[in-house]
């Protein structure tokens, strides 16, 4: 892996590169505590509530391929500020809903845009910034997104002290079009056209989907099916926590302190993790993260006092949070130059896979055996990323 360029500073793109994938995680956060409330008001089942909220998760899965067609014709800038406005009618709906389809379509809306401002970015720093340092970059871009999903709730709550449930929605619209108004300001990125060594473009079709999944079919197996993985360990780690806090008998209160202090250890290990990554290569980060996750994850089930309990916790928020950007990281590291956009639109298509499928393969466990048996089977999950990883991983070259 060539040595980072020390001429470059993520300070001088801060703005321009996490700003508004900030405020859109700022406007998330606020209303994911209040969309099953919301669902509840409007006169929704407590599974259809359940659904309503996972609708976020299928909006981005449903739209990554879209958005990556879409950002690839129109450029980053205009993807954004598009998401940015799909998203605001989406609240629109959530806030004025008259029953819960209303709702429903709202928030599926507001997931389709998600797609759109992380795949952009991931787009621009992959591009915008030296191979170097592209780990500590992409392991922002994912720090700045909880930063924004950790403070939403709080904002959210602020106004709702006030205004009721809307309150929530009003910090979401008022954090979305400020997204879009900074991504409308930005200039976008000059992308430097792909020439051989004579300088001339190669011959040849432009890249498409199709040939993009059939030339990198291999990576997609391999390293995709790890990333797979620890997206499903990562979503079902949210659900995890609650349900075997509820348990052990930990009062509501208390799972959602341990909850909170799992986030904050999360989110304070980003740049390390990617300065790691940039320094030692990605399987320095890699395999710690999913070995430690995989075993909090196995001892979790032996767990029977709040003590063990939040120290099982802790050093499950510590494996996550130093496999931030990670997924971002290997996508940008294995993406064309040419196609990049369908690459890491198919990459993130994966990803999603993984995070929708993670608590359905949770749920049928626990439903067949128990709920112990079902985090056990999560675990393996980590050890079976960290041996494809192993595997597969290039190493660095330095």
């Amino acid at each position: 892996m060539p040595t980072h360029n020390t001429e470059f500073s993520l300070r001088k793109i801060a703005v321009a590169a996490f700003g508004p994938s900030l405020l859109f995680g700022i406007g998330e956060g606020a209303i994911y505590p209040i969309i099953a409330l919301t669902a509840r008001e409007l006169g929704a089942s407590v599974a259809l509530s359940g659904f309503i909220v996972a609708l976020i998760g299928i909006g981005s899965l449903l739209n990554n391929i879209p958005a990556a067609l879409f950002t690839a014709r129109y450029g980053e800038r205009r993807a954004m500020v598009g998401a940015a406005l799909l998203s605001l009618v989406g609240l629109l709906l959530c806030l004025l809903a008259p029953h819960a389809a209303v709702l429903a379509l709202g928030v599926l809306l507001i997931g389709m845009s998600n797609s759109v401002f992380l795949l952009a970015r991931q787009t621009y720093l992959t591009e915008a910034v030296p191979i170097g340092m592209r780990a500590r970059a992409l392991s922002t871009l994912g720090g700045v997104t909880r930063i924004g999903l950790f403070a939403g709730p709080f904002l959210g709550a602020g106004v709702m002290h006030f205004a009721g449930l809307s309150g929530g929605y009003m910090v979401a619209l008022v954090a979305v079009a400020a997204a879009g108004a900074l991504a409308f300001s930005i200039p976008d990125f000059e992308h430097k056209p792909v020439t051989d060594a004579s300088g001339a473009k190669p011959a040849g079709p432009k890249p498409n989907l199709r040939n993009i999944a059939r030339s990198h079919a291999r990576t997609y197996l391999t390293l995709g099916l790890g990333c797979v993985c620890v997206m499903a360990i990562r979503s079902c780690r949210q659900v995890v926590i609650p349900l075997w806090a509820a348990h052990i008998g930990v009062d509501a209160t208390t799972t959602a302190v341990v909850y909170g202090l799992m986030g904050a250890i999360d989110m304070l290990l980003f740049y390390p993790a990617g300065k790691v990554m940039d320094k030692k290569g990605r399987l320095w980060v890699a395999l710690p993260s999913m070995i430690i996750m995989g075993s909090m994850l196995f001892i979790m089930p032996f767990t029977t006092s709040l003590s063990a309990f939040i120290i099982v916790s802790m050093l499950l928020g510590f494996g996550n949070g130093i496999g931030s950007g990670l997924i971002m990281t290997i996508g940008a590291d294995a993406s064309p130059a040419e196609g990049r956009r369908q690459f890491l639109g198919l990459w993130r298509l994966l990803s999603d896979i993984g995070g929708s499928t993670g608590p359905l393969l949770l749920s049928g466990v626990t439903a067949m055996v128990s709920l112990g048996a079902g985090v056990a089977m999560v675990g393996g999950l980590g050890f079976a990323a960290a041996w494809v990883f192993w595997r597969w991983l290039p190493r660095p070259v330095h």
